[in-house]
């Protein structure tokens, strides 16, 4: 029987659940590198036992920690992220020029044949790849050197580029997401890029339908179908049947259509979850009552999933990183929240327990299928 590892980043520090195929009982290890803010912890598709770890502080700034032996023990690999070119520079609100910074990695994606090679996603908003297991980075300078990233602004969590998604069926083809410039997409691994936010509408631009300036806040793919993508945008619940070509929205009956997190089934490419939260300025749940929404026809219509989720007085927030699915036959679904709770549902999300509570603030939540 597969068993499941779900490696969770916190505010401070990284944790691993493991259990069996029944997903019943876990066993929790950590904290690793306690005290140390970990923006996502991610394990290589290519080998179970090769994990990732985004470790930053304020103090100390980035470091990339890398396990051989499935998160017992880590070592810290060179953090020689090598821009090709200078950085230049972005718009502040208020339009002045800043320069580009490094402040951290926001997301790994690890190659689906090759564990020595992952790319990171970085703020200020750059793209990185190392072939060598993490020991040198070299910039995609393709992306930062768009002709639309001088206007590139920051969202409410920085200037990031939190989302990477490399086509399992053409590893030449790149999908990324930046807040708050929009979604990418390159066909030419990374050579050259091209924005593709047709059918986004932000009511905060001074051009609503504009190429560029979106914040995307999250997306996901089907490995099966990757010319379906859906979205979760700051505002709205998007969908796009032509690999980003063009979106439509699927907020349906939401109740909000505000949320960070938006993940797929591992088994059906048209059953989409994410969690709705009360707004843009209020980070919680509706009425104090958490729940997953899941929609089985590709959005539109959803339901609510709340069996076993608190449903009362609840005022937690779920990061765009912070939910996963497994690949077991019976899916399994997971999230974390900003209050230290990890939730798993073994039954697709029919049903939800917490596998733990009480962890400092969840950044994300990563699933690995194991042999």
């Amino acid at each position: 029987m597969s068993s499941v590892r779900v490696l969770v980043g916190t505010r401070k520090g990284a944790f691993v659940l493991e259990s069996d195929g029944r997903r019943k009982d876990w066993k929790v290890t950590g904290p690793h590198f306690g005290g140390w803010e970990i923006y996502h912890v991610k394990g290589s598709p290519a080998d179970p036992n090769r994990i990732y770890a985004s470790q930053s502080s304020s103090w100390f700034g980035q470091v990339v920690q890398r396990s051989d032996d499935g998160g017992r023990t880590w070592e810290p690999v060179d953090n020689r992220f090598v821009y090709d070119g200078e950085p230049g520079t972005h718009r502040w609100y208020d339009g002045t020029p800043h320069p580009w910074e490094f402040a951290r990695v926001w997301h790994f994606e690890p190659s689906l044949t090759d564990p020595d090679t992952v790319y990171a996603g970085v703020e200020d908003a750059a793209l990185f790849r190392s072939t060598d297991g993490g020991r040198g980075w070299h910039e995609l300078s393709g992306l930062r050197r768009h002709p639309s990233a001088p206007g590139w602004q920051p969202g409410a969590g920085g200037m990031c580029l939190h989302t990477i998604i490399v086509d399992p069926k053409n590893e030449n083809r790149i999908l990324t997401a930046i807040s708050a410039a929009g979604a990418f997409r390159s066909e030419d691994a990374g050579a050259t890029w091209t924005p593709i936010n047709r059918g986004l509408h932000s009511d905060v631009l001074p051009e609503p339908e504009a190429e560029v300036g979106h914040c995307v806040h999250r997306i996901a793919m089907h490995p099966s179908d990757p010319s379906v993508l859906f979205m979760q945008k700051h505002w709205d619940v998007m969908r796009s049947d032509d690999g980003g070509d063009s979106w439509r929205e699927v907020s349906g009956n939401l109740p909000t259509d505000f949320g960070f997190t938006i993940d797929v089934h591992a088994h059906e490419p048209k059953t989409i979850y994410v969690v709705p939260i009360k707004s843009d300025s209020e980070h919680y749940p509706l009425e104090g009552r958490l729940r997953v929404y899941r929609s089985r026809s590709g959005g539109d219509e959803w339901e609510a999933l709340g069996n076993g989720l608190p449903q009362k007085d609840c005022y937690v927030n779920v990061l765009r990183d912070a939910m996963s699915v497994d690949a077991l036959d019976q899916c399994g679904i997971y999230f974390g929240t900003t209050g230290g709770q990890v939730y798993a549902s073994a039954d697709a999300g029919d049903t939800w327990a917490p596998i733990v509570r009480d962890l400092p603030a969840v950044l994300s939540v990563e699933a690995q299928t194991l042999p």
